[in-house]
């Protein structure tokens, strides 16, 4: 248990690794002091400032040993499957299978922040006609050419159709290079035609169930290519248990995010639950552990509310934050600047919502893939976040721009006139590059802006 809650650098970090093993920490295999991490290349880590909780090393470890994981479950046995622009559909099929670990390729985007450009996977990207005019995602494909970060999957798959432009360019240019994809295909989600039969999808959007039977069927087929890999057929019932613990793990997520948003002080700081929330979209290559590390944090956070204590003061700016940030200090800014993580909208929405588990599981699986935000309109991601919005109580909206990318180009826009219309908030734009050193003081003085009018509008 944490006394005092504060935010400390990676310096301070290590020196209160070395007081709480003194005192008796537990450690899991993957432990560890913080700074190691840095000796690895992750540079950026000098300059985060972190949750001072043993929950937040723990997390914090788990994320940055991901690719030791893959590493050692190939050297198991265990097939890799690269689960690409997929945000949380195929590794639940995949953990099913005990003889498979799923993981998430595109995570290589935040490799130029974490490693402050030195890996060179932009350059590699502009060497392959890849350049900055796409979405910092490109650095996966240098990760592939240089197989320095994670290993090469055995099975790669990636959804095509209605999905962002950029990475059906860069996974194409990936397939060009020789690593074989199988595409699997989901439509543009709609609104079912008057007469049209139609189904509630998780998160409460409707669509044609026609639309649902496709994605069924093309699942169906990255199934055939799971059972393959893994040797064994895929059956109902391993689905089913597949399922049940992917709920488990969103239904942990659903807790910590409640507590974390809606408590008087800020339980757990905006950069860590950032991270814990990204650990639903592939378990980080180990669903049980990520479950133990979410109950971990959950326990931190549940004991600092009944306490009354936490980060930030009571009056801080309550910002609902929309798309995952380029840069991991950007969320430090936020907190500096006297703003606080208030409801989060990462684009992968459908991956914290309960899968169905009264529906065959198939059919649960394909309209929880279409209920991603990517692959419906603005309208719809403008219309959960406002409903998130009024339930967590954030006073503002903070959209943050990704360079290149082309989902970004108008859809906050949409977005953001839509919340101001329905929710009469303040909402503030703006673009966040991989590295933000050189626009951190533009930066400070519009996110203190949006704070100072959030305070104002309080008066």
């Amino acid at each position: 248990m944490t006394e005092t809650p504060r935010q400390i650098t990676l310096e301070q970090w290590d020196r209160e690794y070395g007081r709480l093993r003194e005192a008796g920490m537990t450690e899991p295999a993957y432990g560890g002091p913080l700074g190691r991490h840095v000796a690895d290349g992750d540079t950026r880590l000098q300059k985060l400032r972190y949750d001072n909780s043993p929950a937040a090393l723990r997390l914090w470890n788990f994320l940055l040993t991901e690719e030791d994981r893959l590493r050692a479950a190939r050297d198991n046995g265990k097939k890799l499957v690269g689960a690409m622009k997929d945000l949380g559909t195929v590794p639940v099929m995949a953990y099913s299978l005990d003889s498979l670990v799923a993981f998430y390729p595109d995570g290589a985007w935040w490799i130029p922040c974490v490693m402050e450009l030195n890996a060179g996977l932009l350059q590699i990207a502009d060497s392959l006609g890849i350049d900055e005019s796409f979405c910092p995602v490109r650095a996966m494909l240098g990760a592939f050419v240089t197989e320095a970060h994670f290993p090469i999957p055995d099975l790669l798959t990636c959804s095509v159709g209605a999905t962002c432009d950029d990475f059906s360019a860069i996974a194409q240019r990936l397939n060009g290079l020789g690593h074989r994809i199988l595409w699997w295909e989901i439509p543009h989600r709609r609104a079912p035609d008057p007469g049209e039969e139609a189904v509630t999808l998780p998160g409460g959007f409707s669509a044609p169930k026609s639309q649902v039977e496709s994605v069924k069927s093309e699942l169906s087929r990255v199934r055939a290519a799971l059972e393959e890999a893994a040797g064994r057929p895929l059956d109902d019932r391993m689905l089913m248990n597949g399922i049940a613990e992917a709920n488990r793990v969103r239904r942990l997520l659903g807790r910590l995010r409640r507590l974390a948003f809606t408590a008087p002080l800020c339980p757990m700081p905006a950069l860590e639950m950032l991270i814990a929330e990204m650990l639903a979209i592939h378990f980080c290559s180990d669903r049980d552990a990520t479950i133990l590390v979410l109950e971990e944090l959950l326990d931190e956070v549940s004991r600092r509310v009944a306490a009354g204590t936490g980060h930030l003061s009571a009056d801080a700016a309550r910002i609902f934050w929309v798309n995952p940030v380029a840069d991991l200090q950007v969320m430090n800014l936020l907190e500096e600047c006297g703003g606080r993580v208030c409801g989060t909208e990462y684009l992968f929405a459908h991956a914290l919502d309960a899968i169905p588990t009264a529906l065959p599981p198939m059919e649960a699986l394909a309209r929880m893939a279409l209920a991603d935000p990517m692959v419906g309109s603005a309208t719809d991601r403008a219309a959960r976040i406002v409903a998130d919005l009024r339930r967590f109580g954030a006073e503002a909206v903070l959209i943050s721009r990704i360079p290149g990318a082309s989902h970004c180009a108008l859809e906050g826009e949409i977005i953001g006139a839509i919340v101001r219309e329905q929710c009469d908030v303040p909402v503030l734009e703006i673009e966040v590059p991989s590295i933000t050193d050189a626009t951190q003081a533009t930066l400070s003085t519009r996110i203190e802006g949006l704070v100072e009018t959030i305070k104002e509008k309080r008066r």
